[in-house]
This record gives structure tokens, sequence and C-alpha cells, in this order.
């Protein structure tokens, strides 16, 4: 069982065309099958998020965050966690925007090394 608890995560994969980039710092907690968290940085001045837990770790999320132009976003995110070999964890992204022009697409988030 993957424990999402205190650990931090960036993007590495599909973060460079839009608010979320590399620059980008994602902080997860767990409290039994319920994970949330914040990020900021890059495009995001602050997010947040809320997720529960499903068979095989994975996460059904939903986001939201300010960019720093001051527009609101928000969306749902499924995440499905790989195990590196170092014991750190890599999230595979299958999200969706919310709103008048809906966008889909996918991500790839990487724990930040200890």
């Amino acid at each position: 069982m993957v424990n999402y608890d205190d650990r931090y995560f960036i993007g590495v994969k599909n973060y460079d065309n839009g608010d979320l980039n590399k620059e980008t710092v994602f902080r997860y907690r767990q409290k039994n099958k319920v994970v949330w968290g914040s990020f900021e940085g890059g495009g995001a001045m602050h997010g947040n998020f809320i997720a529960r837990v499903l068979d095989g770790d994975k996460l059904d999320m939903r986001w939201q965050y300010l960019n720093k132009q001051g527009e609101f976003r928000c969306g749902t995110c499924i995440s499905t966690p790989e195990t590196l070999p170092d014991g750190r964890i890599r999230l595979h992204e299958l999200w969706k925007t919310a709103g008048a022009e809906p966008q889909e697409g996918t991500s790839v988030i990487e724990e930040l090394p200890y």
C-alpha cells in the first residue's frame, strides 16, 4: 500500500504548457483513504486538492488553484502510482479541467528525492 503522507512532488512530463510546470511543488498528506494537499509555484499562486484512494492505490482527485493572472482553475484527476527503484513514487495522471472550455490531458509528477 502506498503511503502518500508528507511527500513532495514536481512535474516531470507535460507540465511545460500551462500554469503548472517543473517549478510547481505539490505537498501530499494522507489519513486512511483520504489524501489532500496543496501546491504553488510556476504559474500557480496557490492551489489545493482532495482525493480518495481507490483500488491499486490510485487517486480519484478534485483540484483547484488561482493562477498568476488571477484566474481560478479547477478540475478532476485520476493518478496511478508507480514505485521507482529508489522507493520514490511517480504518479501518472489523467486530468480534466472544468469550465466553459474544458480540456483534458496526461501528465507525470515525481516525488522529490529525500
